[in-house]
C-alpha cells in the first residue's frame, strides 16, 4: 500500500517495466506467436515441412516416440492434452486417400499402439482420435496428413481455452517424449499383431 493509502505500490521487474499488482495469473505462451503468425502459408512444400524434416532429426529434437516402417509418431508441439500425439506418414502426402493400403495399413497399427502405449503411460479414460482434411477442414497443417491422438481424462476441459484461449499443461514435452518412448519400446507387452494373433490360435 502506498503512504497516503488506497492503491498498492506499483511493482518494478528486473526490466524497470512498471505494473500494478492485481490476483490474475498469467500463462505465457508466446511460442505459440510463430505458429499463429505464420500459419498454413509457411508450408510450401516436402523441402520445409515440419513433419518431412522431424525424420532427419534425432528422436529428441523432433519429439518423435517412435518410427514405424511407412509412418511415425510425434509428440504434438500445440498439444491439447499431455500426450496428445500425431501420427504421420513419411511421404508428403495431403489427404487420407492419397495413402497405399500398406501405408493405410502402418497408419492404423500405430494409431492402435498410440492409445494402448498412452493407456500404459497415464490411463486416461478416453481418447479424441481424428484428422482434419484440407485447410477448410481445420488442418493445422494441411499439406502432410497426419492424425491426432488426443488422450482424454474426466474434467480435463475447463473454460480456460473457452475464456481466455489457454490450455495449461501439466508436463513438459521432454519429459512426455521420454515416458512415451520408453513406453513404446516395451509395447510388445500389451500390443497386439497380426503374427502374435495367429500364434494364440
Amino acid at each position: 500500500m502506498s503512504e497516503i493509502g488506497g492503491a498498492p505500490e506499483p511493482v518494478v521487474d528486473n526490466f524497470e517495466l512498471p505494473g500494478v499488482p492485481d490476483a490474475f495469473q498469467r500463462l505465457w505462451t508466446p511460442h505459440r506467436l510463430a505458429y499463429v503468425k505464420g500459419g498454413q502459408d509457411h508450408v510450401t512444400g516436402s523441402h520445409n515441412c515440419p513433419f518431412c524434416e522431424a525424420p532427419s532429426r534425432s528422436d529428441e529434437d523432433s519429439l518423435i516416440v517412435h518410427r514405424g516402417e511407412l509412418a511415425f509418431v510425434v509428440l504434438n508441439l500445440y498439444p491439447y492434452n499431455p500426450g496428445h500425439l500425431l501420427v504421420c506418414p513419411y511421404r508428403h502426402v495431403p489427404d487420407y486417400t492419397d495413402l497405399t493400403l500398406a501405408e493405410t495399413a502402418d497408419f492404423a497399427a500405430l494409431t492402435q499402439q498410440g492409445m494402448q502405449v498412452m493407456r500404459a503411460v497415464s490411463n486416461p479414460s478416453g481418447f479424441n482420435l481424428g484428422m482434419n482434411q484440407g485447410v477448410t477442414g481445420g488442418a493445422g497443417i494441411a499439406a502432410h496428413l497426419h492424425q491426432h491422438i488426443v488422450p482424454r481424462w474426466g474434467g480435463d476441459g475447463n473454460f480456460m481455452p473457452i475464456i481466455a484461449g489457454t490450455k495449461a499443461i501439466t508436463q513438459t514435452l521432454d519429459d512426455v517424449r521420454q515416458q512415451v518412448s520408453a513406453a513404446w519400446a516395451a509395447a510388445g507387452k500389451y500390443t497386439h499383431t497380426p503374427e502374435k494373433d495367429s500364434d494364440a490360435k
